[in-house]
């Protein structure tokens, strides 16, 4: 359809016997934020790794022929022990996407890091500015949708904010879509345009004000979710 930078039609994943995801279809249009919520083991992590291509599938996915994807993972996995810092794993990618020196100085600024930050060993790094370098590398390459994965996991309530301030004045400025994996339904009623239950199955598709009601939570984590009636309190935020 006119205006999707996504479409997902009959989406299943399975490792041998195991299915991970079943049947998922939905599309997403262009400058969306779309939070994906489920339970532990509803398949969120792999349904954003299959989105990038990393795992087989059956279904098809359609991205806009123009899409340029980021990716924003919840860890990274490198020691974080190792001898390098912010700067030289930006300069690898600039390398790899034969990007000049001035877009690494760019994205820096954008998310608000600092000559010293850049160049401090990333284990040395607090939790707040390692996240803001993975988004930085992330946009490195200007993409057009960022996929998120727990954006907010190991940060402090300050640092989430800036966080999420931070996707929202992206938002605004390059019109990115973003496709996020979130644990806490108060930011998806605050920043989600869609919401996307998920529990192997699509549980819910739609606004997050419409979709969230008490019986779809229920089904979705099987019980009734003790965070409903505290996010009500957020949707003078949306």
């Amino acid at each position: 359809m006119e205006g999707d930078i996504l479409t997902v039609q009959n989406l299943t994943v399975a490792f041998g016997d195991l299915t991970i995801l079943k049947n998922l279809s939905f599309e997403v249009k262009r400058g969306e934020v779309v939070a994906i919520i489920g339970p532990n083991g509803s398949g969120k992590t792999v349904f954003l790794k299959t989105l990038l291509g990393l795992i087989p599938y059956r279904g098809i996915i359609t991205w806009d022929p123009n899409v340029k994807l980021g990716y924003v993972p919840q860890k990274i996995d490198a020691d974080r022990h190792l001898p390098i810092n912010l700067h030289n794993l930006f300069e690898a990618k600039a390398h790899t996407l034969a990007l000049p020196h001035k877009d690494i100085v760019e994205v820096s600024h954008v998310v608000g890091l600092t000559p010293v930050m850049l160049q401090t060993p990333i284990g040395h790094l607090s939790g707040g500015q390692f996240q803001k370098g993975l988004i930085a590398f992330a946009l490195l390459g200007a993409p057009n949708v960022i996929l998120f994965d727990e954006p907010t996991a190991s940060l402090d309530e300050l640092s989430e904010e800036h966080v999420y301030d931070l996707m929202h004045q992206l938002q605004d400025d390059r019109g990115i879509t973003f496709i996020l994996v979130s644990h806490d339904l108060s930011v998806v009623y605050q920043y989600a345009s869609k919401v996307l239950c998920l529990n192997k199955e699509k549980i819910c598709y739609g606004l997050p004000k419409e979709a969230l009601t008490p019986e779809v939570l229920s089904e979705l984590y099987a019980a009734p979710h003790k965070f409903f009636h505290h996010s009500q309190d957020h949707h003078h935020h949306a």
